[in-house]
């Protein structure tokens, strides 16, 4: 089966056609969204066009679409066909996830457009971690937050992980099952997951993306009282607060502009003492993330960087290793690709396939 897989980020528009039984990449293409992806002018238009270069419909015949979605909630705990249902509750979650749900569903929406008659299956972030058990996905606030409101955590880089899992197993020579890890997935987000028998049992973010390491806009964990602070002396509202913590925070708050870690580190070896400082606080928090995910674990047989800057960064993953050393964490390190487009592809083959056998049935 050939699968278009459309990842609608925060800032860009990746689409690549994948065979799901080799998990070979066909053809691929990325388009940047700017600053905002979740300002709808122009994203319909930009779906069209990356399909034109992909050659959708022309040269390049497909079996079904596969879409990234950040946040499935309770609702979503594995990959699922689309439909108008589906499509509300994805739009719906963007309360949760506002930078990414709402992008995701435009690109539905225009993929829909484009190939109507073509299978769409959206598959989740958040769908790995539904695993966890409640010490590690319930807060500690008032229980009718829980009840109520549904607060808790969810989790995402799942498709990341469960990637990373599979070619560990495969690289270490040993069945996932018997494998404990810890995956770091550092790029332009940021979480760390403890995976056991190839199972979450731990990650870092939380309801939110927000929640856990620093990353390269969000702020990551914080302490609270900071927010209810600004609110109550009406420094910011929320939506000043919002908007910081997601485009303002992180590296970029710290070195004092947008940029990426190539950069920061070049301006880091020049005496930058801001990159610097941004440096040592990212491999700090990393390596904290890290030790606290080890503690979920009977043992840790790997740790594994995955990501934009776990792949690239080798004096990120140097810092962090060594700042775990004083904790005996001598596993095996692995650096591995990210290839979440191979496991959306994957995940839309089964579900397509489960469908067609129930309708024999």
């Amino acid at each position: 089966m050939r699968v278009l897989v459309l990842n609608a980020g925060s800032s860009s528009l990746k689409g690549s056609i994948i065979d799901s039984l080799d998990l070979r990449t066909i053809a691929k293409d990325e388009v940047t969204l700017g600053a905002d992806a979740t300002r709808r002018h122009g994203l319909d238009r930009t779906v069209g066009g990356l399909l034109r270069t992909l050659q959708v419909g022309g040269s390049q015949d497909i079996d079904a679409v596969g879409h990234r979605v950040v946040h499935g909630g309770s609702r979503y705990r594995s990959a699922t066909r689309v439909d108008g249902r589906v499509l509300k509750g994805i739009e719906a979650l963007a309360e949760f996830a506002p930078l990414h749900n709402h992008v995701a569903a435009l690109g539905i929406r225009a993929a829909q457009r484009r190939l109507p008659r073509i299978p769409q299956v959206a598959a989740f972030d958040t769908a790995f971690h539904a695993s966890l058990a409640p010490d590690q996905f319930l807060y500690p606030v008032p229980w009718r937050w829980h009840r109520q409101y549904g607060i808790r955590r969810f989790g995402f880089h799942g498709l990341s992980v469960e990637w990373s899992t599979g070619r560990a197993a495969q690289l270490l020579g040993r069945p996932g099952v018997d494998l404990a890890l810890v995956v770091a997935h550092l790029g332009s987000g940021c979480s760390v997951t403890a995976v056991l028998k190839g199972r979450s049992v731990a990650t870092s973010m939380g309801l939110t993306p927000m929640e856990g390491l620093m990353m390269g806009t969000r702020s990551g964990s914080i302490d609270p009282g900071i927010l209810l602070y600004m609110l109550r002396t009406r420094r910011a509202g929320w939506g000043e607060l919002e908007a910081a913590l997601d485009h303002h925070s992180g590296l970029t708050g710290v070195y004092g502009r947008a940029a990426g870690m190539r950069e920061i580190e070049a301006a880091a070896r020049t005496g930058n003492r801001r990159a610097r400082l941004a440096i040592d606080m990212f491999t700090g928090r990393t390596a904290a993330a890290i030790a606290a995910a080890a503690t979920t674990l009977p043992r840790l047989d790997a740790l594994v960087f995955t990501g934009g800057i776990g792949e690239h960064s080798t004096l990120i993953r140097e810092a962090v290793v060594q700042r775990l050393a004083p904790l005996g964490l001598g596993a095996r390190t692995l650096v591995i690709e990210a290839r979440e487009d191979a496991v959306i592809a994957r995940q839309a083959e089964a579900v397509l396939r489960s469908r067609r056998r129930r309708a024999r049935a």
